[in-house]
């Protein structure tokens, strides 16, 4: 009865420091936090695209050209279509004078990737930030970014939409 016992003393320790070492290691790190505002169902940039360019937060590092489409109250990311089909996802709204701020929380269907933009328009210019978030069993990986972009190719690349 004794060896019954701490066998399973040991094993319960195994399978308790593996638990811990697991939850250590799948620190989750939570997505891009949204500002507050009187959020609704998107349609104000229906019909419009914007051809945009940023950077790595972490690393300074410059990301392809992308672009944003809205049509129906849908967004799409050129670059994230191209990484892992992420397809159309609706986005929200609200107006704050010439302003109009947006956000898009966009997940792949292949894999546990989970994109969060925020963004301002004014006029023909659009400044976004967001994340892209990697979520594993073992780990937690983000990427943070910033960017621009206008209603025209930018120079030196085209990107599709």
């Amino acid at each position: 009865m004794t060896i019954i016992l701490q066998t399973a003393a040991i094993a319960i320790a195994v399978l308790g420091a593996g638990a811990v070492a697991v939850t250590a290691l799948n620190r989750d790190i939570p997505d891009f936090a949204v500002p507050a505002g009187p959020w609704e169902d998107g349609s104000a940039l229906d019909g419009r695209a914007f051809h945009m360019t940023g950077t790595v937060r972490e690393t300074g590092a410059g990301m392809p050209e992308s672009v944003f489409s809205f049509v129906d109250g849908q967004f799409k990311s050129s670059r994230c279509q191209l990484a892992c089909d992420f397809g159309w996802n609706g986005y929200r709204t609200f107006t704050e004078g010439e302003k109009i701020h947006f956000t898009a929380t966009t997940r792949c269907h292949d894999a546990p990737f989970t994109v969060v933009w925020y963004g301002i328009v004014t006029g023909d210019e659009v400044q976004f930030e967001g994340t892209w978030t990697t979520r594993r069993w073992y780990w937690t990986h983000q990427i943070n970014a910033v960017g621009e972009g206008t209603p025209t190719p930018l120079a030196g690349g085209a990107a599709s939409g």
